[in-house]
């Protein structure tokens, strides 16, 4: 039998299957990428195992489990760990501190016929690694942001390059008011750990010196760790310039031709089409407030008469009208006050080639 582990640096960067034995409430608040839950306990069993604990203490409560997950219930339990454990003979059991639980899980397996190991500390251990794995590499790393208007195609560069920590990527979002993506976001804590997880293997690959979007403290409904925000309002940063015609182009693509077809291999085409329409109309009433009445209504409007016309036609031309009247009117002003404040933190401007080549440059003087 494997020994049971505490290296979770090795279990990471191997990317070891894990079997979360956690209740799903647990499980659903954050995991580990890639990890199943396969709890010992649901949610309501755990519920009255824990009052029992607090009112009549561990014997009790010990005993009040073993009668909940009995018979029937206990034997579908050891299956499906059984199932996962001997088509992932590589794979980790943890609960929450790596007590009880994982502890009652692997005798259960063992007795089954099944050794399967766990890991030591749970997932409280693994957690607290990955947030000083994340506070280690602002204190270790060279970090430069990646700035520049909407629509100039900065994940575009992201993308190209290897040493990039895409933060929209991990959270399911672009990061404006028409950010949100066709699937959900991940919640807070799976947010976190996928970011460390990934510094932890590109430090690994031996990346010392990082590229990231110049984000706000929110992308979404996802929040940029503390001390990486922190840090980043003190990191140099590179423009990325691009003419106001392509970003319309590039915004037209992503958010319209691209999305659209997104939504409708997700739901279906009539379904998707609806729901894309939807979307754009709720981005838009988003930033009604910030807009103005005035605006609001009239590039609405707009929005709406392209939205018909594509649904009637197939053209995307008409959308061309609010996305430009949203880039003169409100985004760009608000990004030019934006770059005013950082100026004294640019580094270096210029256009997708010439940012490219100035950020593969930095990397490898950085790392000389």
């Amino acid at each position: 039998m494997r020994e049971d582990s505490a290296d979770y640096r090795a279990l990471f960067l191997d990317n070891r299957p894990l079997m979360d034995v956690r209740a799903p409430a647990e499980f659903s608040k954050g995991a580990f990428p890639g990890a199943i839950s396969l709890p010992l306990m649901n949610d309501v069993e755990r519920q009255k195992v824990g009052t029992c604990y607090k009112q009549s203490g561990q014997e009790a409560a010990l005993a009040l489990g073993h009668g909940l997950v009995s018979g029937k219930i206990r034997e579908e339990r050891i299956a499906a760990w059984s199932a996962y454990a001997r088509a992932n003979p590589l794979g980790y059991l943890y609960c929450f501190r790596g007590g009880l639980r994982s502890q009652i899980a692997q005798a259960w397996l063992h007795e089954a016929g099944v050794d399967f190991p766990r890991v030591v500390g749970g997932y409280k251990a693994m957690r607290t690694f990955l947030m000083d794995t994340t506070s280690a590499a602002m204190a270790q790393c060279d970090f430069v942001l990646l700035g520049g208007l909407t629509g100039t195609g900065k994940t575009e560069v992201l993308a190209r390059l290897g040493h990039a920590l895409d933060l929209e990527r991990h959270a399911n979002h672009r990061g404006s008011s028409f950010g949100k993506q066709v699937t959900p976001q991940p919640s807070q804590i799976d947010f976190e750990n996928a970011l460390a997880i990934d510094l932890l293997r590109q430090r690994a690959a031996g990346t010392e010196h990082f590229v990231i979007e110049d984000e706000g403290p929110i992308i979404g409904s996802c929040s940029v760790p503390l001390t990486l925000y922190q840090h980043m309002q003190q990191c140099p940063l590179v423009w990325l310039e691009d003419g106001f015609a392509s970003r319309v182009e590039r915004i037209l693509s992503d958010y319209v031709i691209d999305l659209r077809r997104q939504f409708m291999c997700h739901f279906g085409e009539e379904q998707g089409v609806a729901a894309h329409a939807q979307r754009l109309r709720q981005s838009i009433d988003s930033i009604a407030r910030r807009l103005g009445g005035e605006r609001s209504q009239r590039l609405s409007g707009i929005m709406d008469a392209a939205l018909e016309d594509q649904a009637r036609s197939g053209t995307v031309d008409l959308h061309r009208g609010w996305i430009e009247g949203l880039l003169r009117e409100y985004y760009d002003p608000m990004y030019a006050f934006q770059r005013q404040r950082k100026e004294a933190r640019i580094v270096f401007s210029g256009n997708q080639r010439e940012v490219l080549e100035y950020l593969q440059r930095r990397r490898f003087k950085a790392t000389r």
